[in-house]
């Protein structure tokens, strides 16, 4: 390892909380493992991480919260990341040690870098802390919103990792960092971009207008080697209600998809890629047992094994049809009943539990992600996840939708949930995943000046380029702007980053080894706040 790199050892911690369904206890002092009754702490160094394991016989353990003392630099800036997609509110700041930050974070000041995490697929829902006299992990290991049930088994709750660099800028550092943190990504073997008309429909959509949206993006693509996706989302399923209802069943489609396998033979027909959009999750199928619910919202429990192979079979049905990439979406908030802004900063309420109160959330996650990855992986079908906990995903998702649902009507939400997520989750990509910020949404309310930069810094950072084009929307002019675009996404060979991320949440300065981009990202109004828009941002102490 380069000098001027070196892998961070955590050490013995100086004290430690757990905390059950009955009572919280604690202990002090320099250890590596602490005892309270039935209950085991202890951490292990191994080969360049050190893993932190909890046992427990009869206990049902809500959570372990381990504090390192130590004396941090403060003249530093500090990014976190966040539960599942950012919501606007990725940034570098200052410390503040009431902040909780999920998963890592890194601190840079100048030159010199460091990076502290959890190494991907963890065991339990994970967060820092930091302040001027030392760090603290939380490793939350409910089941639900109750203690977990081990009953005597040893739970790897998570591998930690730290890294210092220095003569390196923090985009490196954390591109370097997150290679430590995943070491085995599975990537989708050719860029991936194409259409979905989402932003312009809203779910208001046909085969008949699929069709013709696919025309339109194979006239923006015409001559490329790589061809795009066109991806039907929301719209498609037969109990599909406009602005009501929008799960399963995923057996077939309704009235205005009458042949979901047939849609895709003519998408292929045509030279696009099929891909499709599902919510596993949610589903009116009066088959399904009670028993295979979660009992806060009925939603489909993936630690019940009937209710686990159900979504297999949901997943290999849409892989029959012939889509080849799936795009899944609200598992997280079907699972915890709370968007990522609100888990401020555990991820669901307390009282209730899955079916199989022996897993900790973070393992009932994986299990989900770990079938329907198995279940696509012989149909060479992408998955992309959207709501979705990527810290948990990685290595069972090709690629991972990064913010919150940008706009075909506001720019603001946009400018705020789609470019900030693409600046400060672009460090994972390719790493982790692929990453996805969202679609362009082309509908006629965005000023082509705006939407032409946002479709641009998509491509010049090499990542996936989704558009939502209502037909007829652009000029001459415009089209053929949009079409050196996508003919860039169709390569991915550009991987310009954010120069001024440290300093601005939107940032403007993008640049490679070649040539540097300035942006404008704000209308002459300037950015505009609404009142649906509120962001959780307040830290509620554990009790």
């Amino acid at each position: 390892m380069d000098n001027r790199k070196k892998a961070l050892a955590f050490g013995a911690f100086d004290y430690v909380t757990v905390k059950t369904d009955s009572e919280k206890l604690s202990a002090g002092g320099k250890n590596t493992s602490a005892c309270f009754g039935d209950i085991r702490i202890e951490m292990k160094d191994d080969c360049g991480h050190e893993d932190m394991f909890l046992t427990a016989d009869t206990s049902a353990v809500e959570w372990v919260k381990i504090r390192w003392n130590r004396e941090m630099p403060k003249q530093v800036r500090i990014l976190g990341d966040a539960w599942e997609r950012g919501y606007g509110d990725l940034e570098w700041r200052g410390m503040c040690g009431s902040r909780f930050m999920p998963w890592y974070f890194l601190m840079s000041a100048g030159d010199r870098q460091w990076g502290y995490g959890v190494k991907v697929r963890p065991s339990s829902m994970c967060y820092w802390q930091v302040d001027s006299r030392g760090i603290t992990l939380v490793m939350d290991v409910r089941s639900g919103g109750e203690g977990v049930w081990l009953n005597g088994r040893t739970l790897k709750m998570a591998e930690l990792v730290s890294i210092e660099m220095e003569g390196s800028d923090s985009f490196t550092a954390a591109r370097e960092f997150c290679r430590m943190m995943c070491t085995d990504p599975i990537l989708p073997d050719f860029p991936v971009y194409g259409s979905n008309n989402w932003y312009y429909a809203y779910g208001d959509s046909s085969e008949e207008e699929i069709l013709s949206d696919t025309d339109y993006v194979l006239k923006l693509t015409e001559g490329v080697d790589n061809p795009p996706f066109m991806v039907i989302d929301d719209c498609w399923q037969e109990h599909h209600r406009l602005n009501e209802y929008n799960g399963g069943p995923w057996r077939c489609g309704n009235s205005k998809f009458p042949d979901m396998k047939g849609l895709a033979d003519k998408l292929i027909a045509k030279g696009v890629r099929p891909g499709i959009w599902v919510r596993l999750l949610q589903n009116e199928d009066e088959a399904i047992p009670d028993e295979w619910r979660l009992p806060m919202n009925g939603c489909l429990d993936p630690s019940h094994p009937g209710a686990l192979e159900y979504i297999r079979q949901d997943v290999k049905r849409i892989c029959d049809w012939g889509y080849t990439l799936i795009k899944h979406d609200f598992s997280t908030y079907d699972l915890f009943g709370k968007w990522g802004m609100e888990m401020n900063p555990l991820v669901t309420v307390d009282g209730w539990h899955f079916y199989d109160r022996s897993k900790t959330s973070a393992e009932v996650v994986k299990l989900l992600y770990q079938a329907i990855y198995e279940a696509a992986e012989p149909y060479h079908t992408l998955i992309l996840g959207c709501n979705t906990i990527g810290h948990l995903g990685a290595g069972l998702m090709h690629m991972n939708r990064t913010g919150d649902d940008t706009s075909g009507i506001t720019w603001e939400r946009t400018r705020r949930m789609g470019i900030n997520s693409l600046a400060f989750r672009l460090p994972q990509n390719g790493i982790f995943f692929d990453i996805d910020a969202d679609c362009v949404g082309i509908a006629g309310n965005i000023p082509w000046k705006l939407n032409r930069q946002w479709a641009d810094v998509i491509a010049q950072s090499g990542t996936s380029l989704f558009i939502s084009v209502k037909p007829g929307i652009l000029n001459g002019q415009e089209m053929a702007e949009l079409r050196e675009i996508m003919k860039s996404a169709s390569r991915q060979d550009c991987h310009k980053v954010p120069v001024d991320w440290e300093y601005n949440d939107c940032p403007e300065i993008w640049a490679d080894d070649k040539e540097e981009i300035r942006y404008s990202w704000f209308e002459d109004g300037g950015a505009t706040l609404e009142s649906n828009q509120l962001l959780y941002r307040i830290s509620i102490p554990l009790s």
